[in-house]
């Protein structure tokens, strides 16, 4: 399939663009780490849903300094060059290093048991900090699992707050926020 069908059902010129990512990917992620001077490795793995791009090496504390900002920003980047090189192509592109993308994602998880648990036992809302989307969706879908409590972001912008509150209580959040004729 080719043209507007192919797009919207996939198409094997997809697929082999796919494969055009992961060269890309190899290349600029060599030549960022080239250019910044740090002593990393890195390896491309790719399954069905996603690239998964390793890095290691001597360097990796730097990019695990202040809870993975440099990592952060070394997949933002990356996930600009794909969305720039290749429009067409849609890749979930998970930029790791000693498995910290899975530590940050546990340690999300037992803030979000506990905090569920303090909004059960008093009977009000709770908040999580200011979180980014990705981090948001993982304490959502978390959350979402117990059908004792509901979460919701609260806030503008990109980093927003999460309010957690018990479902009995439910009406009385909503009774709460609105305004008064």
């Amino acid at each position: 399939m080719t043209g507007f069908f192919g797009k919207l059902f996939g198409s094997k010129k997809s697929e082999k663009n796919s494969g055009g990512a992961v060269e890309l990917l190899e290349n600029t992620t060599g030549e960022l780490i080239r250019l910044s001077g740090l002593e990393l490795s890195f390896e491309v793995q790719e399954t069905e849903d996603e690239v998964v791009l390793d890095i290691f090496g001597d360097d990796e504390e730097l990019l695990l300094a202040k809870e993975g900002q440099l990592l952060d920003a070394f997949q933002l980047y990356l996930k600009r060059v794909l969305q720039h090189q290749m429009p067409d192509v849609n890749v979930n592109l998970v930029v790791d290093c000693d498995g910290f993308r899975e530590d940050a994602d546990k340690a999300l998880i037992e803030l979000a048991e506990k905090l569920r648990d303090v909004a059960l036992e008093k009977g009000k809302s709770v908040y999580f900090r200011a979180l980014s989307p990705k981090d948001r969706k993982v304490v959502h879908q978390f959350l979402a699992e117990d059908s004792r409590v509901k979460s919701r972001s609260i806030g503008e912008g990109h980093f927003k707050k999460i309010k957690i509150f018990p479902v009995k209580s439910n009406a009385q959040e909503l009774g709460e926020n609105r305004p008064s004729v």
